[in-house]
This record gives C-alpha cells, structure tokens and sequence, in this order.
C-alpha cells in the first residue's frame, strides 16, 4: 500500500500519554480503577497511555477534572500531533511537503498516495500482509485523505505526476473501485495546480526503470528527493544525487504521454470498465 504507513506514535503523543499515566499513578489509581471514572475502556487508556491513539476532548475533559481539575492535560493536549498513519522515515519527507514550491512524483507500483481515493486505499489495506487492525486501518485512510489537502492549501504549489499505464490497467479491488479511482483520476487532472502524464505500457524507452522517484523544491531552492522500499525510505539531500533523480524524471516527462493524451487515455479505460 506504499511505506508511508506505520503505526508508529509521534513524540508529542508518546510524550501526553507517559504525563497521563504520570498524572494517574500520582493520583493512586490503576488503569482498572481510572477508566471507569473517565468512562472509557481500560484498552483505551492504555492505548492514550502509550501514545498509540489520540485522546479527544470528551477523554481530556474528563481526565483533567479526575486528576486534580488543574488545566495541565488540557493544555498539554493542545500541542499534541499525532501524524496518524505517517510512517515515522516517512514524517520528515510530510513536513517539507506542506511547503514545497513544487513536488514531483513517478510510480510504478500503484496509484500515488495523494491521487488515491478512499475506495483504493481500503482496497490496498485489504492486500495487506499482514492484515491491519481496524483503528490502524482507519488511521491510515484518515492520513491519506489528510494529505491530499495539500492541493486546495498549496494552490501555488505544481503537483507533476508520471504514473505506469500498467498499474491502472490493475484492476484493484474490483470494476467499481476501478471506476471511482478513475473518476478521481480525471478530476485531480482539472486543477490547474496538477499535472498528470500516464507511462504508456508499450514504450521503447524509459528512464526511470530503477524505480520510483518524489523529489520536491523548497521555497529557497533547496532540492530533496525520496525513495522507498517495502519497509523502508530514505530522504536524500545529497546534491548530485537529487541533481541525477531530477535528470531521470525530466526525461521521464518527455517519454510519457502528453497531459492532454493521458486524460483521453483514462476515459477510453473509464469508457470500458
């Protein structure tokens, strides 16, 4: 489903949850005696507790009243980030992501992570070796959903995209699927913030036959490229080596279909499904 997934806690939740169980253990209670005050489940608290989940503001509220009525968790929940569902290589690469000027983006494994609807990403977690539990499941599609926000808040920022005609041609979690990633596809396409260019299956020439490749511009020009594998990524600032990443996307560019042919090209696969 793409490496930018792992449950894996940030450190301000890590950080809140261990000033919880502080605050709790202070206070003499158990996790078996608290939950019931704050009317959760003992899995819950743990869960806040070890930083793996979240607390809301119904769980804040009512921790802060049982634990001294002080304000502290209240203001302390307030510098939480969770970065759900962003793996913990992969949070650095986010970051500068909501500043670029410019993102570049070839795939050759399945649809990029900000061009995937809510259906086919479900569809890629059912594909999952092994299988997620349902709040990591659903903490995955809420970060994914998140990140595509970056086209309405970064309308200045150019989305470029290459992707394999083979990976559409894939007919992930079935014909409806198919047809609402499409659908997406056609719409992304529109903003005049994003381009997309399709590698035609049938090719002579592609310069990108080593892999993936995310590179990105800084608003003071400064240069980063990404690349991942199956449970790793590695952000890369070395110069020469962004300079060649560039180099290979470039030309890749110039192989792929036009923007105007890969949008005819998607609605002859819609017009077929």
């Amino acid at each position: 489903m793409g490496v930018d997934w792992e449950p894996d806690p940030s450190d301000s939740l890590k950080t809140f949850g261990a000033f919880v169980q502080a605050l709790r253990e202070h206070h003499g209670y158990t996790r078996e005696q608290f939950a019931p005050l704050v009317s959760f489940s003992v899995h819950t608290v743990a869960s806040i507790e070890l930083g793996r989940r979240m607390a809301d503001e119904v769980f804040v509220e009512r921790a802060d009243r049982v634990l001294g009525d002080t304000g502290a968790l209240r203001r302390a929940a307030k510098h939480v980030s969770r970065q759900p569902g962003l793996a913990s290589w992969f949070r650095r690469w986010a970051q500068l992501e909501r500043h670029a000027v410019s993102l570049c983006t070839y795939e050759c494994r399945l649809v990029p992570g900000l061009l995937q609807p809510e259906s086919y990403v479900r569809a890629l977690c059912d594909e999952d070796v092994p299988p997620l539990p349902d709040d990591e499941l659903e903490a995955l599609v809420k970060a994914r959903m998140q990140r595509q926000t970056l086209f309405r808040d970064e309308p200045r920022t150019t989305f470029d995209f290459v992707v394999e005609e083979a990976v559409l041609m894939r007919r992930l979690g079935g014909t409806d699927v198919c047809v609402d990633l499409l659908d997406h596809l056609l719409a992304a396409s529109t903003l005049r913030n994003v381009t997309l260019q399709i590698m035609p299956a049938r090719t002579e020439h592609h310069a990108c036959l080593a892999g993936p490749i995310r590179l990105l511009e800084t608003p003071d020009a400064q240069r980063y490229a990404y690349s991942e594998g199956q449970e790793s990524g590695r952000l890369i600032a070395d110069r020469k080596e962004v300079a060649k990443l560039s180099l290979r996307y470039a030309r890749l560019r110039s192989q792929a279909l036009s923007p105007q042919d890969s949008v005819g090209l998607l609605k002859r696969m819609r017009g077929e499904l």
